[in-house]
């Protein structure tokens, strides 16, 4: 894998040519897939495609997943038929595409995608649930002519130099997932992006649903609710925290109804809503060398990887919701790649007035803790920089008064070091 990262002088460089001509030496394995549901979007993509995974497998489905980036191992992005890729046919897998490749110009993730649909070809199962990389248009996973089910997930501002500036031409790049012919579900979006979705799918003859308008889903009585043309399901509440999860469940859920499969029952929807499991989205932590002082202090200890303003909004959503329940005094440890809109992640949050503590030494391109604590205290937050994780954490625990609620946020390079420390908060 280290040799693979040498092929391109740039980690991304958008781009169908080079993935497209290496799938045809492989025997182009993208047309011999089971029925693909590819998701894209900005945020709330990867909880979708858990639920979705979910409720396929409460239904019997063997499915296949394909997702990015991983925490802790390569592993986590390729899941064949319910587990994770063993090391061994991880190995085979790479050589193959390797050797095929013949050191050629690609990126990492064009070779390792095409590796991963290698795999996925030669392994039976009855869907695979494919997350986009990065956009959608010229993302390496763009490969699939006729995907069953394409998914936009809400679309807003993030990786602006690749994307563009404003949302609709980064909606434009989300819209490129759309195929001829082929059905659409469609997450909450905003008008501009909506509106360029709806535009390409007019363009292609694809047949939308969308979000609150032909299925909705909203919290009912401790649970949530799902509607559409079919009527209505009373459903468990979603397995992973924060309100925002149930858009991702019911997006997960019509994408489910329309693959038409006789065997996704309402029963298999409930179970899958209830037992979807995501990592470093609202995870709280209870195991691992972290938790432990935590749970010696009383303290909750949370992990989110949302590094944009859009999850910060639901981040920030989720702990008025929290501190209204129980009046736990919060403190964040943040810590976010130098290329992000910090000033916009940390806004949402200055309503709730949490402490911060920024973090860094975690990723290479992770920004300056210095950096990050002004950018917090010029919108008037209480902010003092930390120069690494296990520093940052005892110093939210040494506070006075009742057991904070501490949440390490912002980056998922943060997330994958925290869950790195103990086999025992491995993703599995």
């Amino acid at each position: 894998m280290e040799r693979l990262k040498r092929l391109h002088p740039r980690a991304i460089d958008l781009s169908l040519g080079r993935m497209e001509a290496l799938l045809s030496r492989l025997g182009r394995p993208q047309d011999r897939l089971p029925p693909v549901v590819h998701v894209a979007g900005t945020n709330g993509k990867g909880s979708t495609a858990a639920f979705l995974r979910a409720v396929a497998e409460a239904a019997g489905l063997r499915v296949h997943v394909f997702t990015s980036p991983h925490l802790v191992r390569f592993a986590e992005r390729i899941r064949l038929s319910g587990a994770l890729i063993e090391d061994e046919a991880l190995a085979e897998f790479l050589a193959r595409t390797e050797r095929a490749n013949a050191e050629k110009p690609v990126t990492f993730f064009e070779i390792t995608a095409a590796a991963a649909l290698l795999a996925f070809s030669e392994t039976p199962a009855d869907l695979l649930v494919l997350e986009v990389g990065l956009g959608g248009r010229f993302d390496a996973t763009n490969v699939v002519a006729a995907p069953a089910v394409s998914v936009i997930a809400p679309v807003d501002l993030d990786h602006r130099e690749f994307l563009g500036d404003d949302i609709g031409a980064i909606a434009a790049e989300k819209a490129g997932v759309l195929k001829p012919g082929r059905p659409a579900v469609i997450g909450r979006q905003g008008e501009a992006a909506l509106a360029v979705i709806e535009g390409e799918a007019e363009r292609l003859g694809a047949p939308l649903r969308v979000l609150g308008r032909e299925f909705d889903a909203w919290p009912d009585r401790g649970g949530m609710v799902f509607q559409d043309e079919a009527g209505l399901l009373d459903l468990p509440a979603p397995s992973l925290f924060g309100g925002h999860q149930v858009d991702n469940a019911g997006l997960a859920i019509a994408a489910a109804r329309a693959l038409g499969d006789r065997r996704i029952t309402p029963e298999a929807i409930a179970a899958g809503v209830a037992g979807a499991t995501w990592p470093a989205r609202m995870q709280r932590l209870t195991a691992g060398p972290l938790a432990e002082p935590a749970r010696a202090r009383g303290a909750d200890l949370w992990l989110d990887g949302g590094h944009n303003p859009h999850a910060a909004a639901a981040l920030a959503a989720s702990l008025a919701r929290m501190e209204a329940r129980d009046g736990r005094p919060t403190t964040l440890i943040v810590g976010l790649l130098a290329n992000k809109d910090a000033a916009g992640w940390f806004a949402p949050l200055v309503p709730l007035r949490p402490r911060v503590l920024t973090v860094g030494g975690y990723a290479d391109a992770a920004a300056e803790p210095e950096n990050l604590a002004r950018v917090a205290q010029g919108l008037g937050l209480e902010a003092e920089a930390c120069c690494e994780l296990d520093g940052a954490l005892a110093r939210a625990l040494a506070v006075q008064g009742p057991p904070p609620r501490v949440l390490i946020a912002g980056s998922l390079y943060l997330a994958g070091e925290v869950l790195s420390r103990s086999p025992e908060t491995w993703p599995t």
